[in-house]
């Protein structure tokens, strides 16, 4: 399995990283976790072309998180000419929401003769689901965002990778990140805790529970990048845009 992480920022694209958008391959197909407002900026800028993509995973409906979706579903449209399928699988509430945003963006867009099929796959937090040849579970964290927040872990048979989503900390977390070969982790937040985040000082004192082959932390803001020193001390692997990682 290949990791790269095509956005590794925060909603405010701290440090000019781009928003939440995970790619990973393995045997030929392409999963995508998360697709943030700015996430098709970011994977035309690394060179890939969205005929790749077989499945995107959304963690949570936030903006940064999910709101590239209509322009990658437009660009697969006009400009890709894409004919094969599309799944969009995320928690329930996920496709009212996509709809809405759609409509927002681009009105009369769900009225729109598609040259490809799309469907949403609604999945409710603890199942386990099989999605273009990864195997998927979800675990409800801690996060409002007007529906359940997840975190993901996707297993191809011989790899798996696990992806915190937003979250305050607390105890399923170790559990989503048992046994897996990455584990990204979000850490907002430097040395003040701020509410529904991780901040550096919880995450270092949680580090122990987490047991994961490697560790990458993402979504970090201001604060948390000045402790960027710290993390690498502590083994962890600093999430960039464009950062790939071979599993």
């Amino acid at each position: 399995m290949k990791v790269t992480f095509v956005g590794s920022g925060d909603a405010f694209g701290t440090g000019g990283r781009g928003h939440t958008c995970i790619r990973l391959d393995s045997h030929g197909r392409t999963v995508v976790v998360d697709f943030g407002a700015t996430a098709l900026l970011g994977w035309s800028r690394l060179g890939f072309a969205t005929e790749s993509i077989d499945t995107v995973v959304l963690s949570h409906l936030h903006g940064d998180h999910f709101g590239g979706l209509p322009f990658l579903l437009l660009e697969m449209q006009f400009v890709a000419d894409r004919r094969k399928p599309l799944t969009i699988a995320g928690p329930p509430g996920t496709r009212a929401r996509l709809e809405m945003a759609c409509e927002v963006f681009f009105p009369g867009m769900s009225a729109n003769r598609w040259n490809y099929p799309w469907a949403v796959e609604e999945i409710a937090p603890g199942k386990k689901t099989a999605l273009d040849g990864f195997e998927l579970t979800t675990m409800e964290m801690r996060h409002p965002s007007g529906a359940p927040a997840t975190g993901v872990r996707l297993s191809d048979g011989e790899k798996t990778f696990a992806y915190s989503g937003d979250t305050a900390w607390h105890d399923r977390i170790p559990l989503l990140a048992e046994g897996v070969d990455l584990y990204a982790t979000e850490c907002y937040s430097g040395e003040r805790s701020v509410p529904n985040h991780i901040d550096w000082p919880t995450l270092k004192r949680n580090l122990p529970d987490l047991k994961a082959g490697r560790i990458a932390v993402t979504h970090m803001g201001p604060s948390a990048l000045a402790c960027v020193r710290d993390m690498i001390a502590e083994g962890l692997i600093i999430a960039e845009d464009g950062k790939v990682i071979e599993l």
